[in-house]
Formats: C-alpha cells, sequence, structure tokens
C-alpha cells in the first residue's frame, strides 16, 4: 500500500507559478512511476504529467508542455509539479498517483491516488 497526500495548491492569477507537492508514505516509494491528473469541474479527470521511477523518464501532456515540470526526490519520498505561467483553462483539483511500473498517460492504470489539491488561476 502506498498513501500519497497532495499539497500546493491556491488561487492565483493567470501568469503565476504553483509548485504542487505529493508526499509518499507506505511501500518503497522509488519502485513507483509516478503522475498528475487534473479535473476540471464538469470534466473528465485529465493526465497532465508523469515521471518513471528513477526521475529520467518524463511525459507530459500537449496543453502544458514547456510551461510544467515534473520532478521527484526519492530520498524525501515527494514528487513535484512546477507549473509555470498559469492560464485560467488550469483551474481544476490536480490529483498525483502511483503506479508499479512504467509511467503511463490512462488513469484506471495507476493503483493509489492521492486526495486532489485545488488549483484556481483567475484571468
Amino acid at each position: 500500500q502506498v498513501q500519497l497526500v497532495g499539497s500546493g495548491g491556491g488561487l492565483v492569477q493567470a501568469g503565476s507559478s504553483l509548485r504542487l507537492s505529493c508526499a509518499a508514505s507506505g511501500r518503497t516509494f522509488s519502485i513507483y512511476s509516478m503522475a498528475w491528473f487534473r479535473q476540471a469541474p464538469g470534466k473528465e479527470r485529465e493526465f497532465v504529467a508523469a515521471i518513471n521511477w528513477n526521475g529520467r523518464g518524463t511525459y507530459y501532456a500537449d496543453s502544458v508542455k514547456g510551461r510544467f515540470t515534473i520532478s521527484r526526490d526519492n530520498a524525501k519520498n515527494t514528487v513535484y509539479l512546477q507549473m509555470n505561467s498559469l492560464k485560467p483553462e488550469d483551474t481544476a483539483v490536480y490529483y498525483c498517483a502511483a503506479r508499479d511500473g512504467s509511467y503511463s498517460i490512462t488513469r484506471r492504470e495507476y493503483d493509489y491516488w492521492g486526495q486532489g489539491t485545488q488549483v484556481t488561476v483567475s484571468s
């Protein structure tokens, strides 16, 4: 079992930056690929970014490529999402997720989920 706790969300203006964190506990964090998904009101939960177990492989949704950066610190059991140049369309609840295997962009392939942290970007 892995427990995930996300944090760092908030209300910001367009063009601002935020850094989300997801702290893991339980089984060995370093074996898991990690990802961030987001869900806006009335929409499906969508993939944002993923990183493999050693941090050497990352993948991004086209909508955030060049603006968001996913990273991890296995010594701290934490994954991060640095979000720059935020837009109103980035407004959503952001969820971190973990899976035992290669990273994936598919929601159903993730075994563990954090509780979500709200990001609101005003225009």
